[in-house]
């Protein structure tokens, strides 16, 4: 017999600790794989966590009602020596294309397990609560209650809009933000405040952060900045150190180019005006975004590199088009990626309500652990907050992304009946590829955004 560690999975891309709401399975209790054993509530995405082997759960190491960090045994299994386990004891997605976690949003095509976190279930930072009575009762993460300490504010006393009350980062910061009396049990604040000091260095050297690549750690040096009087401090929340280590690990892995192509949307704009009452019928809200999902399917079919990822020398051409759909939520702040599976079987309308759902799904927080597991290919829509076009970092372990600019009117040189050229009226936008060089070479980057553009622009009716 041996033993198999069950860790707390990566989530989201920023997403840093989770905590776990409730156990389905009780020691001694036999389990099999990819049945559900544990449920997780983080800022982002409530789920329930499946058994990554078949077996009997041997210990539970963290309690209901306990926040960890990602990555930390929660619960070990004992199963017959030998079974097959998965490459990550505590995530059920293929080792072929694991989701990102550096988190995290860090992740390569199949890298090899970093060292599972230290399980230390009872230890707490000072002044937190450290039983599962007073974790529930806070309701809020460490980070939630660190800043509730730093400004003396009872969470206790809060409303919280997270799940089952919980006071979550927004709801406290917004608390603070209002200018409301601070509790009375806290510290005064001193007549003549210090010069600020510099926040603490992230994991690693002093003024250096270590990041995960390939099994081992890159320290990369930050360079220190000199604190003049009047400038405020803000220490990094661990959402935004996961964020920062993804992004860099995906610069460091990646050798990123970005093509830009301006696309005409005229025809697409028509379509959807005809199409727009039909749909509404359906209980269907039809945006542009299906429009430009197909066109992506329609190219990546053609291009199938641009569906892949790199596994040390070899490259996975992944069979399965599968569309990361980044959505934007709690207002804008924060950033999950929704995968919509098999989009190449979809029609237009299969596509517009599929996003939809996702999008619902990930604003309510109701996202399920396979939502955001195994995309192949990210769309992400910087148009929608009125930019011409981004160049997006690519989401590891894929090789692509594409960052879609707002659509909007301008003159362009157009032919009339008569083949004259003459300034029109047209709604255009800039759709800007980033890619991994390593595998995509800017000639193929090119035919892949000419087969997205002349999609879009001469949009086949049989595609609705």
């Amino acid at each position: 017999m041996s033993k198999v560690d069950v860790i707390m999975p990566q989530m989201g891309e920023s997403i840093a600790e989770g905590t776990l709401t409730k156990w389905l399975k009780s020691v001694g209790e036999a389990i099999d794989r990819d049945e559900d054993l544990f449920e997780i509530s983080t800022d982002k995405v409530d789920a329930d966590i499946p058994s990554p082997v078949a077996g009997t759960l041997a210990e539970i190491l963290v309690e209901e009602g306990a926040t960890v960090e990602v990555n930390t045994v929660v619960a070990r299994i004992e199963t017959e020596a030998g079974v097959e386990v998965a490459a990550d004891a505590g995530s059920p997605e293929p080792a072929a294309e694991p989701e990102p976690a550096p988190e995290p949003v860090a992740a390569e095509a199949t890298p090899e397990p970093e060292p599972a976190a230290p399980v230390a279930p009872t230890a707490t930072t000072p002044g937190e609560p450290d039983s599962r009575e007073e974790r529930l009762r806070t309701k809020s993460t460490p980070v939630v209650r660190k800043i509730a300490a730093e400004h003396g504010v009872d969470i206790t006393a809060l409303e919280g809009t997270g799940i089952s009350g919980r006071v979550t980062r927004d709801d406290i910061m917004a608390h603070i933000e209002s200018g409301a009396p601070v509790q009375p049990a806290a510290a005064p604040a001193p007549a003549a405040a210090p010069a600020p000091a510099a926040p603490p260095a992230p994991p690693g050297a002093p003024g250096m952060l270590s990041v995960p690549i390939h099994g081992a750690t890159l320290d990369i040096k930050i360079p220190s900045v000199p604190i003049r009087e009047g400038d405020r401090v803000e220490e990094m929340n661990r959402v935004r150190l996961r964020t920062m280590e993804h992004m860099l690990m995906s610069k460091r892995i990646s050798a990123h180019v970005t093509s830009v192509n301006e696309i005409d949307f005229e025809r697409v704009v028509q379509m959807r005006r005809g199409l727009k009452a039909k749909f509404a019928e359906e209980g269907v809200k039809l945006t542009y975004g299906p429009f430009i999902m197909k066109a992506v399917v329609e190219a990546l079919r053609e291009y199938p590199i641009l569906n892949a990822s790199v596994d040390g020398t070899r490259i996975v051409y992944h069979r399965d088009i599968n569309l990361g759909i980044a959505v934007s939520i709690n207002d804008g702040k924060e950033l999950i990626v929704p995968v919509l599976k098999n989009a190449d079987g979809l029609s237009l309308k299969g596509l517009a309500e599929g996003a939809n759902a996702l999008a619902a799904k990930a604003r309510s927080k109701s996202l399920d652990f396979d939502d955001i597991q195994g995309g192949s290919f990210t769309i992400t829509n910087v148009g929608v907050f009125g930019n011409l076009f981004g160049t997006p970092i690519v989401n590891q372990p894929q090789v692509a992304i594409l960052g879609t600019g707002v659509i909007e009117k301008r003159p362009v040189v157009v032919q009339d009946t008569m083949g004259n050229d003459v300034i029109g009226i047209r709604h255009m936008s800039y759709f800007g590829l980033s890619y991994d060089h390593r595998v995509v070479d800017g000639a193929m980057a090119a035919f892949f955004l000419n087969k997205v553009k002349d999609v879009i622009e001469n949009y086949p009716e049989d595609a609705v």
